[in-house]
C-alpha cells in the first residue's frame, strides 16, 4: 500500500496548494484558467479514448453504463452528499460545485492504465514504482485542479485510497481479468467521460458525468464476454 499512501499524499499536499493560490486568484483569471484546464481535459480524454480497440464495447458499456447510472441516480446521490460540505465552504459566486470537483479529480486520478497496472503491480510484486510516478505527476494535477476546482478535488484523495487501495488489495484476484485488451477498453471508456468534463469545464455541455461512471465497470465485462463469444464461434 506504499503506493497508495504516497499518492493519497501526493494529492492531498497538491490540493491544500491550489486552494491556497485560488485565494490570490481574480475571478477573472480563474475563469480563463478554468476554460484552460477544460481544453487540457479534452487533449487527455482524446489521447486516452484512441487506446480503444473495438467500438461496439465502448458503445455498449457507455449505454448500460449510463442506463444504470441514471436508475440509481448516481449525480444526484452525490450532490446530496456533497451538499452539507458545500454550503459550509462554497463562496459566493463561486461556479463550480464541489461535486463536480470531487468527480473530475477522480476521473482524472483514477482512470487510465497506470492506475490499473500500477496497483495490480503493487498488489502482486510490491513493486510500487508505477503508483509514485503516477503520484508525481498527481501532485502537480491536483494543484491545477483545486486552484480552480475547489475543495472537491481535495476530497477526491478518499476516492485514491478507496480505488487504488482496492485494486492493490484485490490484485491476485482481478490479474487474470485486468488483460491489457480489458485495461485498454477501461482507458477508452473512462477517457470519453474525461472528454465530457472538458466539455463541462469550457461550459460548452451540462452533462450529468457521475451517472456515467457505471461504464468503466462494464468495460472489462463486456471485453471478456464478448471475447468468450468470439471463441466460440
Amino acid at each position: 500500500m506504499l503506493g497508495v499512501i504516497v499518492n493519497v499524499i501526493t494529492v492531498l499536499l497538491g490540493s491544500c496548494l491550489g486552494l491556497l493560490f485560488k485565494k490570490g486568484i481574480p475571478k477573472k483569471v480563474s475563469t480563463a484558467t478554468l476554460l484552460g484546464l477544460g481544453a487540457c481535459t479534452l487533449y487527455i480524454g482524446i489521447s486516452g479514448s484512441l487506446c480503444g480497440e473495438n467500438v461496439l464495447i465502448v458503445i455498449a458499456s457507455i449505454v448500460l453504463g449510463v442506463l444504470s447510472g441514471t436508475l440509481l441516480d448516481i449525480d444526484g446521490r452525490i450532490n446530496k452528499l456533497a451538499t452539507a460540505v458545500e454550503t459550509r465552504f462554497k463562496k459566493e459566486g463561486q461556479s463550480v460545485s464541489l461535486a463536480e470537483g470531487l468527480v473530475t479529480a477522480t476521473l482524472l486520478f483514477c482512470v487510465g492504465s497506470m492506475t490499473v497496472t500500477g496497483s495490480i503491480q503493487a498488489g502482486l510484486t510490491g513493486d510500487h514504482s508505477v503508483l509514485i510516478t503516477k503520484a508525481t505527476l498527481d501532485f502537480v494535477s491536483s494543484m491545477m485542479l483545486a486552484s480552480s476546482l475547489g475543495l472537491g478535488v481535495l476530497l477526491a484523495s478518499v476516492s485514491v485510497l478507496v480505488i487504488q487501495g482496492g485494486l492493490v488489495l484485490l490484485a491476485g484476484f482481478l490479474a487474470p481479468f485486468m488483460s491489457t485488451g480489458a485495461i485498454n477498453e477501461m482507458t477508452c471508456v473512462g477517457s470519453i467521460l474525461i472528454i465530457m468534463i472538458g466539455t463541462n469545464l469550457m461550459d460548452i455541455t451540462k452533462i450529468k458525468v457521475a451517472d456515467f461512471l457505471p461504464a468503466i465497470l462494464f468495460a472489462p465485462i463486456i471485453y471478456h464476454v464478448a471475447n468468450f463469444i468470439g471463441n466460440l464461434i
